[in-house]
């Protein structure tokens, strides 16, 4: 798994194909980062409007959700179908927000420190920075390299290259490094258009996939600036056993993500013992809560 990810930002950074070449500008990049930080923030609002009430738990299980029925997927329910609408920025029935029940070490990326969060233990997490295409991300993979999280909030692409390009070129080289060559269970996929602040074209694609022993959620964003000619993408992978995959979504996948959202002090976690300051009697002492 950890040689997938080497070998997928090696193409990142050499792939051409169709006019599928790369750019640098700073220009474009700080665009593309402060569109991500507005859409980051307008996820959080979704959240925090769809949430009804805190109840004594520390998380909400899994089983909580197993006949969840997604708005848009027909094909899936459970806690798959509510992760796939998560990635879709659809509101979802969660009572508070998920949080690192085992908390590991922390992430910073050095180059945009806001992305950065605490990970369970018995993960790891390596830092994407790739200046010839102004790539900056995080692969996030548990010690056993069967589950990875991967984020890449920036990428400069450029022509106008196509959603697909992008999710073909993830996709393809997750099937080869996990040795899987057959045709993967297509559950769920989304093909969406659109323009950004009238001006520029926009695309989100998504696949839900079960292939050989694993499940995978990969989506991509893209956004064309014509003037410039060069295509701001953003890009993730949640992958894990099939077996598995509904426990780590609420586990690793979930928590590690809304912690990119806009946090207040109702859900901080100061010492970083998996309960929220407002639920932790001593929110400085991670021996004790």
């Amino acid at each position: 798994m950890r040689n997938f990810l080497k070998d997928l930002d090696k193409q990142l950074l050499k792939k051409k194909h169709d006019g599928f070449s790369f750019v640098m500008t700073n220009r474009c990049i700080k665009k593309y980062i402060h569109m991500k930080h507005f859409a980051i923030l307008s996820l959080s609002i979704i959240f925090l409007l769809s949430s009804c009430s805190k109840d004594n738990n520390n998380e909400t299980p899994a089983n909580d959700f197993r006949n969840f029925n997604s708005q848009i997927c027909t094909n899936v329910t459970g806690v798959q179908a509510l992760y796939w609408d998560y990635a879709h920025g659809l509101p979802v029935p969660l009572t508070q927000i998920p949080t690192i029940a085992n908390p590991g070490t922390q992430f910073i990326h050095t180059q945009y420190p806001g992305l950065g969060f605490t990970m369970p233990a018995g993960y790891s997490a390596t830092e994407i920075t790739i200046p010839q295409i102004q790539a900056l991300g995080v692969n996030v993979v548990r010690n056993d390299n069967n589950v990875v999280w991967r984020y890449i909030p920036s990428l400069s692409l450029q022509g106008n290259v196509g959603v697909n390009d992008v999710l073909a070129l993830e996709i393809n080289n997750m099937f080869s490094v996990l040795g899987f060559n057959g045709s993967p269970q297509v559950v769920c996929t989304t093909n969406e258009t659109g323009i950004i602040a009238g001006t520029f074209p926009s695309a989100f694609g998504a696949r839900l996939l079960r292939f050989g022993n694993f499940t995978a959620l990969v989506w991509a964003r893209t956004m064309v600036d014509t003037t410039l000619n060069v295509t701001f993408t953003s890009i993730s992978v949640s992958v894990a056993p099939t077996t598995e995959f509904d426990a780590v979504v609420f586990e690793t996948f979930l928590p590690i993500s809304f912690q990119l959202l806009f946090i207040d002090n109702d859900v901080r976690d100061s010492d970083l013992d998996g309960f929220p300051n407002s639920q932790d009697t001593c929110p400085f002492d991670p021996t004790r809560h």
